[in-house]
């Protein structure tokens, strides 16, 4: 019979804690973090350990990939094959790190994106800077753990001749944590830690006279020694990081620009289609061609440029809108003590040394035991030469080897270890250069021996030792910086009226959210047809505009895009425009609400947002002017449950007026309302009845004469002079709009403001859709119940109301 089954009485939260617990731990210190002593993710360390276990070192002709694949995932790394041949091509891409640890025959990807060629086709072999990672290895200087069929043992750490965690720079993401290490010059890290070893109360300032900030094996340009600094002294920093560019002369008096190195880990070939787009697309204006001339004689993009056109703009728009300039955000973090920490620059050189003085220690403690253990056999050997006849008459007379040692150990008080060494001498060995030979060895162990009880008896031996290693390796490996560090981050500067071509243009906004751009050309050949949309979409916005002019858009739920206009796609007067999803994700339920043209951003002007709930925001305009193109921002925080029903841009010295669905009305001075930053909800505009809502807000003139036009769900229509409503304070209840009646009341669903221009409303129900022409309204005082426009009775209640906006 089975065993019954038996069921724990366990929390889920306690299990699921628990278990995702132990998979964090897994993954932080066994997958994604490297080891600040080494700088290795475990798959590398064992990819590189295997290749030595196998003797593909530097000195060894190369072989097949697939082979150190199977030996790494066979031995010690039981997971997916691609994965570790990931690993191990990134360790041999000369632009992904600054001294690669493998080298490879064959296609090892490009600087382009191209993947590598499959394992089986590729050949690899240590690289020789590796054989400095794995050196003494064999000395028992690190621990030796068990792999995970316990048939052999890997080691948990590299002995590290250098600092390969700067050296190499390090990217990962785990459970809860993720790291973002830059790879430095290694002449530089060196000269860095061998000062923190003289003198442990280094500061960062005095490391950054040997550390100047990363060096990219890309090159290019790091901009910001404030964000350098930062991340030195925290662990974090954020620095820009350009691509090395010049402009050059060519014939006919035109210039190109000249890229030459690119910001680390950014593809070439996706930057190349990029800047070629926006040239397609003229969002940039001047530039002819961008192509790319990269050979075998290294990397070489030109821009080239129209007559008269201007260079330093051109640069500078590509500068801002492509990966011709990124930032690098520092995020030092490694596995330092089995825990993942945030270290700066001394902690991850201080883990290093201690690492390093614990392998020197080891591994002189191993060399010193093997030394006195020769130093042990070699006077055994030139005492049994001493008394050489009586030791050859003792093993003839013995009945084996066990019996010799035994009479050896006996006769002459040899040790064990040193009659086993006699009796295995070969009798070659018995000449007088032989002893000879025993005598300068006997001395050159006593050396030896004093040498490495020296080290391990003292601190400041030990810490010449290491001082001596590593610059050992800097002699050898040292080469130039690659990547130019500059102080303070350039402002880019981009003058758009010589970058865009200025061209008059009309701008079409719908309802549904449909915008374009269209020609004076296309719009001036279409007979005064009304724009191309959607058969019940409706025009939201009309306006000439210039290409260098600014578009705001204004969403309901309180996010904004800023789009300049030479950014729109141009379409023909008769086409639908297109969506705004397109150009920036909206979230499920948004829809464009405002659209504002804006030409240039004072701090005079303000955005005034008024929401469906009451709730009013004053921001001064030129908070609004973004550095990101085509992206939602957040314009007003709107609560759950609301959404921005207007948005309009005043001068500071105007009138508000607000109508809600259950026929009031307020009136007051915008001054109100105090300015406050873009993410602000604003405060109450008006004090809203349980289940009202705000149907129209409009901003007026507070020296003009104008009429309010109301419409309501049961067809009524109503003008009226703004001046019979009262200007009071904001956040109160307001005036009755409507009279109000018992049967089937007046709700208004829409209200408008008439100075100026006529204008005309449509009005739909459910069967039918009617024009109304406020002008040809009386003008009536707020207790009347206005005019009917339709018969609701028989056509059903007005669902909507739009305004016409005219196009001609």
């Amino acid at each position: 019979m089975a065993d019954a089954e038996q069921y724990l009485d366990l929390r889920l939260e306690d299990v699921l804690g628990e278990r995702f617990g132990r998979y964090s731990k897994y993954i932080i210190q066994e997958r994604a973090l490297p080891d600040a002593r080494d700088g290795l993710k475990p798959v590398q360390r064992r990819i590189l350990f295997a290749m030595l276990q196998d003797g593909n070192t530097a000195d060894k002709p190369f072989r097949k990939a697939a082979k150190t694949v199977g030996n790494v995932i066979g031995n010690y790394h039981p997971h997916g094959d691609s994965s570790v041949y990931e690993a191990m091509v990134r360790m041999s891409q000369d632009w992904k790190v600054r001294a690669p640890l493998v080298e490879m025959h064959g296609n090892n990807g490009s600087v382009d994106g191209d993947p590598p060629a499959a394992m089986r086709y590729t050949e690899a072999r240590l690289a020789s800077v590796s054989s400095e990672l794995l050196k003494d290895i064999e000395k028992q200087t690190v621990e030796h753990v068990t792999n995970f069929d316990d048939t052999q043992e890997e080691p948990t750490v590299l002995p590290a001749k250098f600092p390969n965690l700067l050296i190499n720079g390090s990217t990962g993401i785990s459970s809860g944590y993720a790291t973002d290490i830059p790879p430095h010059q290694l002449g530089e890290i060196i000269d860095a830690a061998v000062a923190q070893l003289e003198k442990p109360s280094v500061s960062t300032e005095e490391l950054m006279q040997y550390v100047q900030g990363p060096d990219f094996p890309t090159g290019g340009v790091i901009q910001g020694k404030d964000g350098i600094r930062q991340a030195y002294e925290t662990g974090r920093g954020k620095v820009v990081v350009r691509a090395k560019t010049s402009i050059e002369q060519v014939r006919g008096g035109r210039e190109q620009i000249l890229i030459t190195e690119l910001p680390y880990e950014v593809n070439k070939s996706t930057l190349v289609k990029k800047m070629d787009e926006l040239r397609f697309d003229r969002k940039v204006d001047g530039v002819a061609e961008v192509r790319d001339d990269t050979d075998r004689t290294g990397l070489r993009v030109v821009i080239e440029l129209k007559k008269d056109a201007d260079a330093q703009s051109v640069l500078n728009f590509y500068y801002k809108m492509t990966d011709l300039q990124v930032s690098y955000n520092f995020n030092m973090v490694a596995i330092n003590d089995r825990t993942p920490q945030l270290m700066n620059l001394k902690q991850l050189l201080d883990a290093y040394i201690i690492h390093r003085r614990s392998v020197v220690t080891n591994r002189s403690q191993f060399d010193l035991n093997k030394a006195e253990q020769r130093q042990h056999i070699v006077e055994g050997l030139i005492k049994a030469i001493s008394v050489l006849d009586q030791v050859i008459d003792t093993i003839r007379q013995s009945e084996n080897k066990k019996n010799a040692k035994e009479n050896l150990v006996e006769q002459f008080a040899f040790t064990d270890a040193q009659a086993e060494a006699i009796v295995n001498l070969q009798l070659y060995r018995l000449t007088n250069t032989d002893v000879t030979e025993l005598e300068k060895e006997a001395g050159q162990l006593e050396k030896e021996i004093k040498r490495l009880r020296g080290i391990l008896s003292s601190e400041k031996k030990l810490q010449q030792v290491v001082k001596k290693e590593l610059q050992e390796v800097k002699k050898q490996y040292d080469d130039t910086r690659r990547t130019v560090i500059e102080a303070e981050i350039e402002e880019l500067k981009i003058d758009r009226e010589v970058m865009i071509p200025s061209e008059d243009v009309i701008v079409t906004a719908t309802a549904e959210g449909y915008i374009k751009r269209t020609s004076q050309r296309s719009y001036a050949a279409s007979n005064t047809e009304p724009p191309g949309m959607k058969e019940e979409d409706a025009l939201l916005f009309f306006s000439d505009m210039n290409t260098t002019d600014m578009l705001l858009l204004f969403t309901k739920k309180g996010q904004f895009i800023y789009l300049p206009v030479h950014m729109l796609s141009e379409i023909r007067w008769k086409d639908n425009g297109q969506h705004i999803g397109n150009i920036s994700p909206l979230d499920p339920g948004d829809a464009l609400v405002a659209v504002v043209p804006v030409q240039e951003f004072t701090e005079e002007d303000y955005f005034v947002f008024i929401t469906r709930q009451g709730m009013i925001k004053k921001t001064v305009m030129n908070a609004y002017q973004a550095s990101r193109y085509g992206r939602s921002m957040i314009g007003v925080n709107v609560k759950d449950g609301d959404e921005v029903l207007a948005v309009y841009q005043t001068n500071g010295e105007q009138e508000l007026f607000l109508t809600t669905h259950q026929n009031y009305g307020l009136r007051f001075h915008e001054q109100e309302v105090s300015p406050v930053g873009v993410r602000a909800a604003g405060v109450k505009a008006i004090d809203l009845k349980d289940g009202d809502v705000v149907t129209g807000a409009h901003v007026t003139s507070a020296y003009e004469t104008e009429d309010a036009i109301m419409v309501t769900q049961r067809g009524g229509v109503k003008r009226m002079s703004l001046d019979d409503i009262p200007i009071t304070n904001r956040a109160k209840r307001g005036v009755v709009l409507w009279k109000e009646v018992k049967s089937r009341p007046h709700r208004i669903l829409a209200s408008y403001i008439m100075a100026g221009e006529p204008f005309v409303l449509q009005a739909r129900t459910k069967n039918m859709t009617v024009t109304i022409d406020p002008s040809k309204y009386r003008r009536v005082d707020r207790y009347s119940n206005g005019s009917y426009v339709i018969d609701t009775k028989k056509h059903g209640v007005i669902e909507a109301v739009w305004k016409d906006i005219p196009y001609q």
